[in-house]
C-alpha cells in the first residue's frame, strides 16, 4: 500500500511540473544555432506541412548556411502557402539572387527574372510602405542588374526618394550605391557619409563607408571608418561582425578583426544577417592565418557544433587534420 501511495504521488508530482517550453525557433535562426533551428522547424512542417511560417524560417537557416537549392525551395513553400506576404516574397528574391550567383550563364539569366518578379511583388504587397528593406533589396537590384536583365537607375532613385522619408540614412545609402555604381565616387562617398549624419552616427552606416573605402583600394581610410564604427552609436552589434569581416577579407588589422569578433560574439543578440556559427569561422580563420591552429580549430569545432552542415568549416577542421 505505502509504495503504491508513493508510486501515485510521484506521478502526481511529475504531472505538476510543466515541461520545459521548446526555444522559439526565430530566435535560434537569430542567433546562429542552424542544427536546433531545422530540428524543431523540420519537426513542425511534418506536423503541419502548411506553416508558412516555419518554411521561411527554414529558409533562412538554409540562406545562412550558404545551401541556396535548399533555401530557394523552403521559400517557394512559404510563397505558395502564404502568397501575399511581403517578407517571404523578399526572401524567396534573395534566395534566387544567391543561387543565380552561383549558377551557369543560362541558368543564372532566368533566375534573375524571377529576382526581380519575386523583389518586386514583395514591395507591391506591402502596402503601408514599412518593408523598407525590401525596397533597399530591389534599388539594388535595379542598380546592378544590366538594363536587358530589368536593371533601372531612374527606379532605383524613386525608390531612394521613398526610403529617405522614412530613414534618411537608408536613403542615402542606396543613392550612395547608385553613384558608385555610376563612377561617380566623390558623390558616393558624400552619400555614404551623409547616411552617417542623417543617422546620428549609426555604426553600421560607417562600416558601409568602409566597405566602399575598400572598393576603392583605399584601405587606410577603410581601417579609419572600421575604428569609428567602434566608438559609434549602435543599435545591433552586425557593425562588428560585418567590419571585422572587412578586415579579414582585406588582409588588414586581424589582431583588431579577432577582437571583433570575439566582442559579437559575447552579445546576447547577435545578428541574423551575421550567424553565430559563421563568426566562429571566420574567427578560426583568422587565428589560423596568425599561426594559432589549435585555437583556429577550437573555433572550427565551435562553428560546426552550431551548424554541423556548414561547409568551409567542415572543409576547414578537415585540412587541420591532415
Amino acid at each position: 500500500m505505502i509504495i503504491r501511495y508513493l508510486r501515485s504521488s510521484i506521478a502526481l508530482l511529475l504531472l505538476a511540473v510543466p515541461l520545459a517550453a521548446e526555444p522559439d525557433p526565430a530566435v535560434l535562426v537569430r542567433d546562429g544555432k542552424a542544427d536546433q533551428a531545422l530540428r524543431i522547424l523540420n519537426s513542425q512542417v511534418q506536423k503541419n506541412p502548411n506553416d508558412a511560417q516555419a518554411w521561411n524560417l527554414i529558409c533562412r537557416v538554409y540562406f545562412q548556411l550558404e545551401r541556396w537549392d535548399e533555401s530557394a525551395r523552403a521559400a517557394e513553400k512559404s510563397v505558395t502557402l502564404a502568397p501575399q506576404n511581403s517578407e517571404y516574397h523578399q526572401w524567396l528574391a534573395r534566395a534566387y539572387g544567391e543561387k543565380a550567383d552561383a549558377a551557369g550563364a543560362l541558368t543564372a539569366f532566368n533566375l534573375v527574372r524571377k529576382v526581380k518578379s519575386e523583389f518586386e511583388k514583395a514591395v507591391a504587397l506591402d502596402e503601408a510602405g514599412k518593408n523598407l528593406s525590401a525596397r533597399s533589396d530591389l534599388a539594388e537590384f535595379y542598380i546592378e542588374a544590366p538594363s536587358i536583365m530589368g536593371g533601372d537607375k531612374a527606379k532605383a532613385r524613386r525608390l531612394a526618394d521613398f526610403v529617405m522619408k522614412q530613414d534618411p540614412g537608408l536613403g542615402h545609402y542606396i543613392l550612395g550605391r547608385l553613384e558608385e555604381k555610376q563612377n561617380a565616387k566623390n558623390r558616393a562617398e558624400q552619400e555614404y557619409k551623409a547616411a552617417i549624419q542623417s543617422s546620428n552616427n549609426l555604426a553600421r552606416y560607417w562600416v558601409t563607408l568602409a566597405s566602399f573605402y575598400r572598393r576603392a583600394k583605399r584601405l587606410e581610410d577603410m581601417e579609419a571608418a572600421i575604428n569609428s564604427s567602434l566608438t559609434a552609436r549602435r543599435e545591433e552589434g552586425i557593425s562588428l561582425f560585418d567590419g571585422a569581416s572587412l578586415l579579414l577579407n582585406a588582409g588588414r588589422n586581424f589582431p583588431g578583426a579577432i577582437q571583433m569578433l570575439r566582442q559579437y560574439l559575447s552579445l546576447d543578440d547577435p545578428a541574423e544577417d551575421g550567424p553565430a556559427f559563421q563568426a566562429h569561422y571566420f574567427l578560426g580563420v583568422l587565428l589560423e592565418r596568425q599561426g594559432d591552429a589549435k585555437a583556429a580549430a577550437a573555433e572550427y569545432r565551435a562553428a560546426t557544433g552550431l551548424a554541423s552542415d556548414y561547409r568551409p568549416a567542415q572543409e576547414a577542421l578537415s585540412r587541420l587534420s591532415h
